[in-house]
This record gives C-alpha cells, sequence and structure tokens, in this order.
C-alpha cells in the first residue's frame, strides 16, 4: 500500500485532455480500451506543448490476449481542428493533448479513452532500472546527428544510449518509420526483460522500474492507481510475442510547401480504422499483413 500511494503520487495527471463529448467517436466495442501514447522531451505543459516526438495509438482488445502497437508517423499529412492541414504533431503544439486526442479521433472514428504521455529521459531511467535490454540491430547504421554507430547484430541498450537509440532519425534507411519500429521494439524487450528477466520476481528491481515509469508519465486524470493496477492483472499472461507492431498504412513522402511530409494510405487505413473499432485487429492483420518484426531493426 505505500509502495502504491508512492507511485500515485509520482504519476502527472493533466485535466480536461478529452474533446466535447457530442464530438467524440461511439465508445470501443465490449471491454477493449484505446490508448494515445506520445514520447516527447517534455512533460505536458511544461514551456508549452512540444511537438509530439512520437505518437501511438495502443489497442487492448477485451480479451486482453494482445497488446496492438500503432504507429502514427509524426510527419503524417491530416487535417487539424481550427487549424487547416499540417503535420499530426503539430496537433499537440497548437493544443496539446486535447486538439491531438480531437485530430486523432476525427481522422481514425477511433475513440480515445485514455492518454499518456512519456518524457524520454524515462527511457534512461527505466532502461538502468532492469538493467538494459538487447535488440537486434539488422545491418549497421550511423547517426549523424549524435555521431555514433550502430554495429550490426545484438545490442545492449541502457541510460542513455537507449534514449540515442529510440530517438535516431538520421542514417536509417527508413528515416521516421524506421525510428517507430525502433521505439517499438524496444518497447517490447522491455516487456520481455521485465516478464522472462526476472524483473516481476526482484522487488527491489520492480520498485526501481515503478518508480522510473511513474516519475517520467502523465496520464489523463481518469487514470488511477487502481486503473492501472486492474490493467496490470488484465495483462498479467501477455508475453513478448503477444505485443504486436505496426503502423497505419501510408501512401509514402511527399514535400509541401519545402516540408517533408507523410501522406497515409486513406483507403486502406480506413479498414484498419473499422478492425480497431470492431476490437478485430487480429483478424485484420491476420488478412492484410502488415505487421512489424520488433526483434530485428534498421
Amino acid at each position: 500500500m505505500e509502495r502504491q500511494y508512492t507511485y500515485d503520487r509520482n504519476i502527472t495527471r493533466i485535466d480536461d485532455v478529452f474533446p466535447a463529448e457530442p464530438e467524440r467517436p461511439a465508445k470501443p466495442v465490449g471491454d477493449a480500451q484505446n490508448w494515445l501514447l506520445i514520447g516527447s522531451d517534455a512533460r505536458p505543459g511544461e514551456k508549452g506543448f512540444n511537438r509530439a516526438d512520437s505518437i501511438m495509438l495502443v489497442h487492448l482488445p477485451a480479451d486482453r490476449a494482445q497488446v496492438f502497437f500503432i504507429g502514427v508517423p509524426r510527419d503524417s499529412y491530416v487535417p487539424i481542428p481550427g487549424h487547416g492541414t499540417d503535420k499530426i504533431n503539430s496537433a499537440y503544439a497548437y493544443g496539446g493533448p486535447k486538439l491531438l486526442i480531437s485530430t486523432l479521433e476525427k481522422l481514425t472514428g477511433v475513440r480515445v479513452d485514455h492518454f499518456a504521455a512519456l518524457d524520454f529521459s524515462g527511457f534512461i531511467a527505466m532502461s538502468k532500472a532492469i538493467g538494459g535490454v538487447e535488440v537486434e540491430v539488422s545491418k549497421e547504421t550511423y547517426d549523424s546527428a549524435n555521431k555514433i554507430t550502430w554495429p550490426q547484430g545484438t545490442v545492449h541498450l541502457e541510460g542513455e544510449k537507449a534514449l540515442l537509440f529510440v530517438r535516431q532519425r538520421y542514417g536509417l534507411p527508413g528515416g521516421d518509420f524506421d525510428r517507430i519500429k525502433r521505439q517499438q521494439a524496444f518497447l517490447r524487450a522491455v516487456a520481455d526483460k521485465l516478464i522472462n528477466g526476472g524483473v516481476l520476481t526482484d522487488p527491489f528491481a520492480l520498485n526501481d522500474f515503478l518508480g522510473a515509469l511513474t516519475k517520467s508519465i502523465s496520464v489523463d486524470s481518469g487514470v488511477s492507481i487502481g486503473t492501472l493496477r486492474d490493467l496490470a492483472i488484465e495483462l498479467r499472461d501477455i508475453r513478448g510475442h503477444s505485443l504486436v507492431a505496426s503502423t497505419v498504412p501510408l501512401a509514402g513522402t511527399d514535400t509541401v510547401k519545402g516540408a517533408s511530409i507523410v501522406r497515409l494510405d486513406e483507403k486502406a487505413a480506413k479498414t484498419m480504422y473499422a478492425a480497431i473499432r470492431d476490437d478485430k485487429l487480429d483478424q485484420y492483420f491476420e488478412d492484410h499483413g502488415g505487421t512489424s518484426n520488433t526483434k530485428q531493426v534498421n
């Protein structure tokens, strides 16, 4: 109880993150849940709202047998309520979580149940708390911005190195698309380490991890410690192979007014959005493919 109280006090909660109810899509089917997860350099509200560096729609099916991470490239060129058409990460800069949620809900027709923002510095603390994780790099890449070379093969990620890995953009063949895969691979590796690496059975390591996580995460005000505890219990049978990663269907890249953007494949995306709304993503991926191999990344 003391630990729960401490973790609860660590978490930052944000009021008024959801649009007005008449403007929102219908609630998910059954007990399914949709979380909007973003990663950024600062907590929401610190020095205004920075652009969201990473955007993922996390779908939890009603049976809790899997967790689906759907990456949305931050340069996706979409309609933003009140701001015309722009990169989706601009919505966060213009109006914080509320405008980003409104933008995503209008784009997809998918209702967001909860919002969570992870301060990227949290990657450092969390990776240290569990002794780092391993990912497989398919071929050597050079990050010119940070002057670091990632060798082919198994790479150990811990501390600052973990942050550099998930944030690399330059030098990756797929640019932002590969960065999304790296972030998904890191999350999968963390889940594997928690479940299979003995962290859950080591009270000291688990306490360090939960302390680092709760200090670096911000959630909507409707998320209580009970919400998180219940969710952890519901997902107790999840293993690394149960984490399914993908991105929204893409039509390619383009340039608008000198800025690089990402075009979404609207027709294919509508099919995915319907599968999320109907809680049938497992069937969608069986029929259409499109999942990412997060065991090996560029």
